[in-house]
Order: structure tokens, then C-alpha cells, then sequence
């Protein structure tokens, strides 16, 4: 199944975006709801908070004090570890079970706010992050939430910085004026990408990027840090390293809009490994291809990835190719020619594919 992650600032409007990603039929899964959720009165998980901390954290209708509990729990580290160690599992358990229980076919979102701060965004599929200015939601905490605004700015200088939200973000949704254009987005996000990308990756379909060069793209680096750490994610150990290489690996170069990825590994055995992890976690094999190449689902991101062992001779020459070409515009200009010459060839082949298959029709 398709996992999205989703997160954003306290105040940002991330229930807007799950309200209408739910409609679209998407499995949301609310880390928050969870959270309380495993110590409702009777629960275990309220029962050991009490053996842990003390009685006078329940409240007089017997649900838990959360003041009382944070008075307690985040005095200092160790206190604060033994909170965790039993709310942690407590909430895995839970989440594991609910997106366990969802459809094969499912898009499930797991609307989680400290989602970048626990590191946790290159173990999803897609990350999805609200956006809306610091100043914005402080107004709507303090306004419509009723929280004082000293314990707002709290709140909101514990979580992650707008800036650290954003790199990590697929897709950005800003939420920071009228609802309707939200709505809007968040929809043609589900109808465009979360399904054709569901669909994808159960059916094992890839996506062959357009090889039409097209202007250089900034946002090219950091899509491939992105895609990068969760290549590594995956593969762990069995990757010595994961380089983005190729074309769109060069500063300021025109390219097809196809991120290039190398995985090196030790040996020709780790190769047979890192193939096997990588395809069973979705990415396709290219047969038509002599080394193991494999591309990726998401209709938005065309990927290709390519596995060598570090004493194969194309891992050195891949990886010095963008150094070399990005360090001398006359190699520059001339590699572009190489590629608009090699799409102009690809689109006059297509013509005539195309010309002999109406003839003969």
C-alpha cells in the first residue's frame, strides 16, 4: 500500500488536508487521536503511567491530567525516558494494527506532527507538509484555540523549523489563506498522484521518464537528497554509499527531468541483495537493461537506479562526471548539445515508428 506521511506546524491546518484526503478515500491515521487514545481510563497504558508517576495524575473523572502527567514527566531526561518507554510501544502497537487492517489497495496517511523531528520522513513513500507562516498560526492558536500566546510560542519553538519541514516535503500545501484553493489542491493531489501512485506500486507499473531535455531545475538537489535517503533507508548496510549522479546531478545544466541515482555496494553478491530489497519494496526492474536498473512509481518523480560494485569502473566514472562537466562550461555546453542531439534523435525515431504503424494500418 501507498504510505504518506504528513505533518506540518502546530496550527498549520493539517486536519483540512486529512478532512479531504479522507473524502478521496485515503486511510488516515492520526498519531495525535492514537497518542490519547492508549490511555483512556482502563487502558493499560493508563494504568502504568499511574504505577509510574503516581496516582495524582488522573483527574476527578478518572481521564488522564495532562498537565499533572507533563509536570512529572519532563523534569528532566530520565523521567522523560520513562514516559516514553511507555507510551512509545503503545502507540506503535496501535498504528501498526490500524494500517495493518486497511485495504491492500489503500493510500494510508499517517498524519504525524513531529514526523521530521523524529527523522522518521525517508520510511514513507510520499511526505506532504502544511505549510503556513509562523505568524499565521500563532494567530489561530491564540484566537481560535483560545491558548495563551506565551504557550503557543512554546509549542511552536519545540517543533521543527519551517525551513526544516519544507526540505523534507514531496509535496508543499500552502494553508495560509482561503480554504476553498486548499481543498482544491489537496484533491487533485489524491486524483493525480496518491491514486496513479497506488495503482503503480501494487501492479509493479514504472515510470519511464520523458527524455525531453528541459531548463534546469533547482529543486533537482534536493528531490534527489530526498530520494537518496530513502534508497539508504532501505538498503542500510548493504549500501556503502548512494550518489546522485547523471544529467540533473549538474549544476546549471539543461537535462531530461529524470533523477539519476547510483547505489554502490561491495560485491557482485551485494548487488544480488541490494536489487532484491529495492524491488521488494516497490522499485521495478528494467529487463531491457544489461546492469540491474530499476525505476520507481511515483508519477510526479520519474527515478532511475542503478546498482554497481565499488570496483566496477562506471561507479568511478558516474560519480566524477558531474564534477568534471559542472567545473567547465565548454564540457557544459557541449554535453547539453549531446543530450538535445540524442531527444531529437528519440523524437524523430517515434515519428517514424509512428508513420510505419499508420501505413500499415
Amino acid at each position: 500500500m501507498l504510505m504518506v506521511g504528513l505533518t506540518g506546524g502546530i496550527g498549520a491546518g493539517k486536519s483540512t488536508v486529512t478532512a479531504t484526503l479522507a473524502e478521496a478515500g485515503a486511510v488516515i491515521v492520526d498519531a495525535d487521536r492514537i497518542a490519547r487514545e492508549v490511555v483512556e481510563p482502563g487502558t493499560p497504558g493508563l494504568a502504568m503511567l499511574v504505577a509510574e508517576f503516581g496516582e495524582d495524575i488522573v483527574g476527578p473523572d478518572g481521564a488522564l491530567d495532562r498537565a499533572a502527567l507533563a509536570a512529572r514527566a519532563f523534569v528532566d531526561a530520565d523521567r522523560t525516558a520513562a514516559l516514553n518507554a511507555i507510551t512509545h510501544p503503545l502507540i506503535g502497537e496501535r498504528t501498526a494494527e490500524l494500517i495493518g487492517s486497511a485495504p491492500a489497495d489503500a493510500i494510508v496517511v499517517h498524519d504525524m506532527p513531529l514526523l521530521v523531528e523524529g527523522g522518521l520522513t525517508p520510511g514513507y513513500h510520499l511526505v506532504i507538509v502544511v505549510d503556513t507562516p509562523a505568524e499565521v498560526r500563532l494567530r489561530r492558536l491564540v484566537e481560535q484555540r483560545g491558548m495563551p500566546e506565551e504557550d503557543a510560542r512554546a509549542r511552536m519553538s519545540r517543533q521543527a523549523s519551517d525551513e526544516a519541514r519544507r526540505a523534507e516535503a514531496d509535496v508543499l500545501i500552502d494553508n495560509s489563506g482561503d480554504r476553498e484553493p486548499v481543498l482544491e489542491i489537496v484533491r487533485l493531489l489524491a486524483e493525480l498522484r496518491l491514486r496513479p501512485f497506488e495503482h503503480n506500486l501494487r501492479t509493479a507499473t514504472p515510470v519511464v521518464g520523458d527524455r525531453t531535455v528541459v531548463p534546469f531545475r533547482p529543486e533537482w538537489a534536493a528531490e534527489a537528497s530526498r530520494a537518496t535517503a530513502r534508497l539508504r533507508h532501505i538498503l542500510g548496510e548493504v549500501a556503502t554509499r548512494v550518489d546522485h549522479v547523471g544529467p540533473t546531478a549538474v549544476e546549471g545544466l539543461d537535462a531530461p527531468d529524470i533523477l539519476d541515482l547510483q547505489v554502490t555496494v561491495q560485491n557482485a553478491a551485494a548487488v544480488d541483495r541490494a536489487l532484491a530489497l529495492l524491488t521488494g519494496a516497490g522499485y521495478v526492474r528494467d529487463r531491457s537493461s544489461e546492469r540491474p536498473l530499476l525505476h520507481w512509481c511515483d508519477p510526479a518523480r520519474p527515478l532511475e537506479v542503478s546498482i554497481l560494485a565499488q570496483d566496477d569502473p562506471e561507479h568511478e566514472f558516474a560519480l566524477l562526471m558531474a564534477e568534471v562537466i559542472g567545473a567547465d562550461p565548454t564540457a557544459r555546453v557541449e554535453y547539453s548539445e549531446i543530450l538535445r542531439r540524442a531527444d531529437r534523435e528519440e523524437t524523430r525515431e517515434w515519428e517514424r515508428t509512428r508513420t510505419v504503424v499508420r501505413g500499415t494500418g
